[in-house]
């Protein structure tokens, strides 16, 4: 598995393809992250941010071989494993990017309350935001594997189910994401750092499960 993982990553960075998601990380933190801001909305507003880019990153790793490749890289592991490999590489480089944006973030922002009148403990508050990034990126992760090749082939249908996914994944009650990024504006106005423990286990079971899911289609298709 780790011989997959590391031919996906330099599949990936040769590749170049990572770098539009990852701009698009960047102009959503230039946009919505500004220098002397409180501390944990800014880290929840970069940790929503980071979703779609997860969920972008997975699609691309996904669809990045050439189909002889890809063959050859199932023949020799399995089509599940080697699916599973290159959904592994999107997750981490996201997971890789969120947990960069946030020292960012914190670098940058102030640590007080929404009306920066009382402080938040800058070390809790930057633990918060990574574990709340590591959320997202979970909960991404799964979005980009269920809008992706085998579960939906048709580009014209797995770009809006990616979009729509990530939308629902941070508006719905009860989603992971939203209840950790909620969590952090919730604290910015308390002045108390939440730590969102509970969604990021719910958003790693639920991604491990449609990832799972998502392998089991390849080798079922492929076995056809």
């Amino acid at each position: 598995m780790g011989a997959v993982v590391r031919y996906q990553a330099a599949l990936l960075a040769r590749s170049q393809r990572w770098l539009p998601p990852v701009l698009l990380y960047a102009v959503f933190l230039g946009i919505g992250v500004q220098g002397g801001q409180p501390l944990l909305d800014s880290l929840g507003y970069a940790a929503a941010a980071l979703l779609p880019v997860a969920a972008w990153l997975v699609r691309i790793c996904v669809g990045n071989e050439p189909a002889a490749a890809r063959s050859v890289v199932a023949a020799a592991v399995g089509p599940g494993r080697a699916h599973l490999g290159a959904v592994l590489v999107g997750g981490g480089a996201a997971a890789g990017i969120g947990l960069a944006g946030t020292l960012v973030v914190t670098w940058i922002s102030d640590p007080v309350s929404s009306d920066h009148q009382r402080r938040v403990p800058v070390l809790e508050a930057a633990g918060a935001g990574a574990l709340a990034a590591l959320t997202c990126a979970l909960l991404g992760t799964a979005i980009g594997a269920i809008s992706a090749w085998p579960v939906l082939r048709s580009p014209g249908r797995a770009v809006p189910a990616l979009m729509l996914g990530a939308l629902l994944a941070l508006v719905v009650s009860g989603s992971p994401a939203q209840a950790a990024v909620s969590d952090l504006v919730t604290g910015s106005r308390e002045a108390v750092v939440p730590m969102p423990v509970v969604p990021l286990i719910a958003a790693a079971a639920v991604s491990a499960g449609v990832v799972w899911g998502a392998c089991r289609l390849v080798s079922r298709r492929a076995a056809e």
